[in-house]
């Protein structure tokens, strides 16, 4: 009997810890919400970019973002046939109009700009030609955008993430979202640097970008919501150009594995049906 009581006075203290835990766990949430899963095209196992995208993106971090954040990625990768797709020309014609220091000297010994090439990294902004010139400015240096994907995180928490983890629900666009989520989240007009998704709601950055601020050529409306997603998917891009590349070997991994795993099963059916 006292062990009954025992049991149920346990259940009932475990039962009550469990429920401060999620009572805990709602209020954190809805203090700081989850960025909201978007839609993108490279997710999941057979995810590709979309080009036209990533080059609406890099038009977007061109125009708005490349004011105060580098991105050390050679410009030659814009020509990457399965990112922006950039023609070699577009790619040599937009490098020409950077200035960037040359690594030797000239014959006199000078150091000397000249414009970029393909080859050249994509220049730091002008006005900040280094983290410690950026941080005297603003405060704090913006970070380098290469890896920023990558870099963001969050957690979405269980059972979420153990879904994220199976094949055919596997999801690793969080960093999109976060990017995606962070551009968005300026809910209050009368405070530029408050934002709904960033840990503690202040955020060094004003809000960078509205609607309008970059007109597109191919006719997709300019829209912050667009805008977000676009500089959220060719920055995923600029973190990991090799995504799709690294999808189809894994593709070709696992059918040559199947088949394998076939022909053993058959060789071994032959090999050992004279003992049945």
């Amino acid at each position: 009997m006292i062990r009954v009581k025992f049991s149920a006075l346990a259940f009932a203290a475990m039962a009550l810890v469990a429920a401060s835990a999620l009572a805990a766990l709602a209020q954190d949430e809805a203090d700081q919400p989850k960025p909201p899963r978007q839609d993108w095209t490279f997710s999941g196992m057979f995810g590709i970019y979309d080009k036209a995208q990533l080059q609406r993106g890099f038009q977007v971090y061109k125009e708005v973002c490349s004011t105060c954040h580098a991105l050390s990625i050679p410009f030659r990768t814009l020509a990457d046939p399965d990112g922006p797709g950039f023609t070699e020309d577009q790619v040599k014609t937009l490098a020409a109009t950077y200035q960037v220091t040359n690594a030797e000297p000239n014959e006199k010994g000078e150091i000397f700009k000249r414009p970029a090439t393909p080859a050249d990294l994509i220049p730091r902004p002008e006005a900040y030609p280094n983290d410690q010139a950026a941080a005297a400015t603003l405060g704090k240096a913006p970070p380098d955008m290469a890896l920023l994907a990558k870099a963001l995180k969050y957690e979405r928490g269980f059972p979420w993430f153990v879904f994220d983890a199976l094949p055919g629900l596997e999801y690793q666009e969080m960093g999109a979202d976060y990017i995606h989520a962070i551009l968005t989240g300026y809910t209050k007009p009368d405070d530029l640097q408050w934002n709904l998704y960033y840990p503690g709601h202040k955020i060094a950055m004003p809000q960078p970008i509205t609607n309008g601020a970059v007109d597109y050529k191919d006719g997709t409306p300019p829209t912050l919501d667009n805008y977000a997603k676009d500089i959220a998917a060719f920055l995923s891009w600029a973190a990991e150009p090799n995504l799709t590349e690294r999808k189809r070997i894994g593709l070709r991994v696992m059918i040559f594995l199947f088949v394998f795993a076939a022909l053993l099963y058959l060789t071994k059916k032959r090999i050992w049906e004279w003992v049945h």
